[in-house]
């Protein structure tokens, strides 16, 4: 009996100690990693100021102002649509713990769909969490799913409807932030969000709307500007600027038969040119080796460089792998040059804006050298 009895309380010790393993694990998903306000951020808002019913909810994330003086144009700025494309989040976050605005404003939403960082993908062993170092110490930023956290917004429909064209998708791009725009307030979790986001793009009467991406490098849709055609003369000028840089980003077209991505809708149903940029990420793809953290810093592998050798990659696969600070440089780098030449192409919407480092830069010194104390 006793030996029974000792058994099965070392299988009740153990099932208590895995479910608080377990426990702690997801309230660590909902902790949300501080983002310092900059010595440019005037005013902090809610997502929910731009649909109530988010108000409480996971969805109802912050929106960072950065506003100056001068008048001038407004530009959105987008990260985190998908919570697994960490340099875009962590692009926006260096523009609101940098920027400084003279003229006019850039309005930045580092974790634009808050719920995909809640959750990761099923099967795939990525990490919740990875670190930058910084001069004060580590900063800790979330690696989400590309999907909303099917626990806000289940089940998923046999076949995705687009609002409002009504075009067919699959099941799970229900959950997708970047097929739901513009979003309906009534809709699902997720067209609420694209709803809310649309909203403010709409309501702050944003001459420029930009959402950073990441892409894996075995898509031939990487380290590229996709445009609508409304803001193709602004992201043509753009691109040559940074060719002339040494930081080549080519022009893709916005395609106008496949529906719910931001550079559509948004340039559809808003006044605002609207861009979306790639940069590549090889965590994303499937023929990395260990999906660790050190994956999603340093973008090396082993199997990616074969992969290069052999021209299988639509990306140059630098020698160091696609480190995070080339992929926030090639962001921050991009959206100054949009910027500008916004600027040059309408006085009136003119934005400037100063202290952003730029590729260059950040390729020297590291993304942490440009992330503040929290």
């Amino acid at each position: 009996m006793f030996p029974r009895l000792w058994a099965s309380l070392s299988l009740l010790a153990a099932a208590t100690g895995l479910a608080a393993f377990s426990g702690a694990h997801f309230r660590a998903l909902y902790e949300r990693e501080p983002v310092v306000r900059g010595p440019g951020v005037t005013r902090v808002g809610r997502l929910s100021d731009y649909l109530a019913p988010l108000k409480g909810t996971v969805a109802d994330t912050d929106v960072f102002f950065l506003e100056g003086r001068k008048p001038g144009g407004t530009v959105v700025l987008l990260g985190g649509v998908h919570g697994n494309e960490a340099a875009g989040m962590l692009s926006a976050v260096l523009v609101v713990e940098n920027g400084v605005v003279d003229a006019g404003r850039v309005i930045v939403v580092p974790h634009a769909n808050e719920s995909s960082f809640t959750n990761t993908a099923p099967s795939e062993g990525v990490p919740s969490r990875f670190r930058v170092k910084t001069a004060a110490g580590e900063r800790w930023f979330r690696y989400g799913d590309r999907l909303t956290n099917p626990v806000h917004q289940w089940p998923d429909p046999e076949v995705c409807v687009h609002y409002p064209s009504g075009q067919y998708l699959s099941d799970f791009e229900s959950r997708n932030l970047d097929r739901s725009f513009p979003g309906r307030s009534d809709g699902n979790f997720t067209e609420q969000v694209a709803f809310a986001l649309t909203e403010l793009v709409r309501r702050e009467k944003a001459a420029l709307a930009v959402d950073l991406h990441e892409a894996r490098p075995m898509n031939p849709i990487v380290n590229c500007i996709i445009t609508h055609e409304r803001a193709r003369e602004l992201a043509s000028l753009a691109s040559l600027d940074l060719d002339a840089e040494g930081l080549p980003m080519r022009l893709e077209p916005s395609p106008k038969n496949l529906r719910g991505m931001s550079h559509r809708e948004l340039g559809d149903h808003t006044p605002a040119l609207a861009v979306l940029m790639e940069t590549g990420n090889p965590i994303q793809d499937k023929l990395h080796a260990v999906a660790d953290e050190a994956l999603i810093l340093t973008g090396r592998d082993e199997f990616f460089e074969r992969a290069a050798r052999k021209g299988l990659l639509y990306v140059p696969y630098l020698e160091k792998g696609l480190s995070m600070e080339e992929r926030v440089g090639r962001h921050v780098g991009s959206f100054r040059t949009l910027v500008a030449v916004l600027s040059d192409l309408e006085p009136g919407q003119a934005v400037a804006v100063s202290h952003l480092p730029g590729y260059a830069e950040i390729r020297a010194e590291g993304v942490g050298r440009f992330l503040l104390a929290p």
